[in-house]
């Protein structure tokens, strides 16, 4: 049972920054469980504002419907309340529905609605399919809007209308235009995170459009220069950010655009650089290179944000 009431949720997630955990899977592309565990347990030691398991650097998209109850299940045992967790649902809407149903009774405290699977879809469409995973928990729902999946201001706030327990809107095409008309039409009724591609890139400008927080993929393999990297954006120290940017992030895209799908593969590569590997992806992402994790280890010892305490245990 969910802890925190959806409002409750909304007021503690706007405040802290957010991850989405590696999902671990062994050499025979199994979900590792005791790794999964471990891996939760460090992310939580460090005071995370808010856990999104089996979300996209999860990899939920290649978890089937009884994996992705598993990974929430694990997820939300080995955090011991330290953090809210939180689920995801995707594909067709029954099978988000099916995903929502099972975050809920693994625990989890809300569910991210990612787009649905492979389709064009209009704003009636959309409007349903969102309402029908709401309607179908009582924790806390957070739509993604990126793909196929652009909510305009005016579904955004029938949804709200609808449904109490819609309490999030998170952003990864980074359209200003509508992020202004999303958050001027719905106001302090939802609160809205960023989730463009390696958001430390984007946080500044969008904490400016009501973004307080975002979603830190890299917080997996250096948490203690993301949640840095974050205060200083809460700070509006500029120059911080500016001089994080340089240091790391900007080199960091570099390797992240090698290839295709490397957004979630490097980071694995990174906790492989940091020693703190928890196996590879599946297909059809495609794990980096041994030049590449050669490349990201030797960034982050450049940049000196290693973490303290790294070494995942045997």
């Amino acid at each position: 049972m969910a802890t925190y009431s959806p409002s409750e949720l909304a007021a503690t997630l706007k405040e802290g920054l957010l991850s989405f955990p590696v999902t671990p899977f062994t050499a025979d592309g199994e979900v590792d469980d005791a790794r999964y565990a471990e891996h939760i347990a460090w992310q939580t030691s460090f005071g995370i504002g808010g856990l999104f398991a089996a979300g996209g650097t999860g990899e939920g998209f290649s978890l089937t419907p009884a994996e992705s109850a598993r990974v929430v299940a694990l997820a939300v045992e080995a955090a011991e309340g330290a953090t809210p967790v939180l689920g995801s649902a995707s594909g067709n809407t029954a099978q988000a529905v099916e995903n929502a149903r099972a975050a809920e009774a693994a625990g989890a405290e809300g569910v991210l609605l990612l787009p649905p699977y492979l389709t064009d879809c209009d704003q009636d469409g959309l409007l349903e399919h969102a309402s029908a995973v709401c309607a179908a928990t009582s924790v806390g729902v957070i739509v993604y809007n990126r793909a196929n999946a652009v909510y305009s201001a005016r579904t955004v706030a029938r949804l709200a209308d609808r449904h109490p327990n819609f309490i999030g809107f998170k952003d990864a095409l980074g359209d200003i235009e509508q992020l202004t008309r999303v958050v001027a039409t719905n106001g302090d009724r939802l609160f809205y995170l960023g989730g463009l591609p390696t958001a430390e890139t984007f946080a500044l400008p969008l904490l400016q459009l009501g973004m307080s927080t975002y979603s830190s993929a890299m917080y997996n393999f250096v948490p203690e220069f993301a949640l840095e990297f974050y205060r200083d954006v809460r700070k509006l120290d500029g120059a911080a950010v500016t001089e994080k940017l340089t240091r790391f992030v900007l080199p960091y895209l570099d390797i992240r655009d090698r290839a295709k799908g490397y957004g979630v593969s490097i980071v694995k590569g990174g906790l492989r650089a940091v020693d703190r590997d928890l196996g590879g992806v599946r297909p059809p992402l495609q794990d980096l290179t041994a030049r590449d994790v050669d490349d990201l280890r030797a960034l982050v010892d450049a940049a000196g944000i290693r973490p303290a305490d790294a070494t995942l245990a045997r």
